[in-house]
């Protein structure tokens, strides 16, 4: 984000929740920037008009950086990529068929930690609303981090050392849906 930045060019830095978006150098929440309805349905939109400042934005937009992805609702990014192709088709008329009409946007989040929250509704509908149920997802590129930079650090002693690991398998191994009721028993 810095390095792109520095260069001139404009990085969005989006994240779902508010205390989240503080974190951020210039972050937004993700229902403010782009307009998003706080009651999100299928046939939601964002709010952009045509002719704003807003408008103008995402066309000198170069990358956009949407934190804690997994707890919106999938109707939110669907939403915002309706909207992103119609802005960004009167550019190149090429966008119309592109996902968020060919602008990059980067999902960050621990798809394992928190779902969308469905007042009411059953594990049935929180699965319908996670982005992975998406029609978008099938485009989605999937990076993971495989190292913990928490274990690599030379200032804690060897039995913190220890209890660090220990506390990395226990979060991967609830996160990745293994050993949950043997570590219940610990």
């Amino acid at each position: 984000m810095a390095k792109l930045r520095s260069k001139g060019k404009i990085v969005l830095a989006i994240a779902t929740s508010r205390i989240v978006a503080l974190l951020l150098s210039g972050g937004r929440i993700a229902h403010s920037r782009f307009q998003i309805p706080l009651d999100i349905t299928t046939e939601s939109t964002c709010d952009i008009k045509n002719g704003t400042q807003l408008e103008k934005l995402f066309t000198q937009t170069t990358l956009i950086i949407w934190d804690e992805a997994p707890m919106a609702n999938r109707y939110c990014f669907e939403a915002f990529d309706r909207a992103l192709k119609d802005i960004l088709s009167e550019k190149d008329q090429s966008n119309a068929d592109r996902i968020f009409g060919g602008l990059i946007v980067a999902l960050r989040g621990d798809f394992r930690q928190i779902l969308p929250v469905i007042p009411k509704g059953k594990k049935h509908d929180v699965i319908q609303a996670y982005l992975s149920s998406s029609s978008l997802w099938k485009h989605v590129t999937v990076l993971t981090l495989t190292e913990n930079m928490r274990l690599k650090t030379n200032l804690v002693n060897p039995t913190e050392l220890d209890n660090l690991k220990a506390f990395n398998e226990w979060l991967l191994s609830i996160g990745e849906g293994r050993d949950i009721a043997e570590d219940e028993n610990k």
